[in-house]
């Protein structure tokens, strides 16, 4: 792994975490579900409350790979946890301990944030990448489902309507809450 480092993303890196997603889209079979755009990138990660970290992997100056993560919360655990969203390496490079370096790097990052774990997903039918957790020591979560609500998802289910409130009622929660407290006094 000579001439090979690990660094966090800056914000000059976007165009090069931009091409990276793409890449790992296309790895996934989905190369043209990626809408991101380098000025939403700039905003979420290098913003004025980032939602993600990224770390960036380069062999000389050539970027070979990247993880991308966040932090959830374990309410059993009282800690949070690091959310491994993207690890991905350039199918020409792997092999060579890069995609490990950067779980390595994750792994000391959660444990000097106080982490109490570590999560992911896999898609089920990328067998190298399967075997590659487990040979780190990740166990599969059989018993756990994962669920996602898309964009439209969120608007329908915030349009809804809450308990005690007809669906038809409007405005933000904001609004609610400060007429619900009109209301109390």
């Amino acid at each position: 792994m000579e001439n090979f480092q690990i660094r966090p993303a800056h914000v000059e890196d976007v165009p090069v975490i931009l091409q990276l997603i793409r890449d790992l889209a296309t790895y996934e079979r989905a190369p043209n579900d990626v809408t991101a755009t380098e000025e939403q990138l700039v905003d979420v990660l290098f913003g004025e409350r980032p939602a993600a970290e990224v770390l960036l992997a380069f062999e000389g100056r050539a970027p070979v790979g990247f993880a991308v993560f966040f932090y959830n919360f374990s309410t059993w655990l009282a800690r949070p946890g690091l959310y491994l969203e993207d690890l991905f390496v350039k199918p020409e490079k792997r092999g060579k301990g890069y995609g490990r370096a950067l779980l390595i790097e994750l792994a000391e990052i959660a444990r000097n944030r106080g982490c109490g774990r570590m999560e992911w997903a896999v898609l089920d039918w990328n067998e190298p990448a399967i075997k590659f957790y487990r040979a780190l020591g990740a166990k599969p979560m059989h018993e756990w489902t994962v669920f996602r609500l898309t964009r439209d998802g969120i608007a329908s289910l915030a349009d809804s309507g809450r308990v005690g409130q007809p669906a038809s009622a409007k405005g933000s929660s904001a609004a609610r809450l400060a007429s619900l407290a009109r209301r109390k006094k």
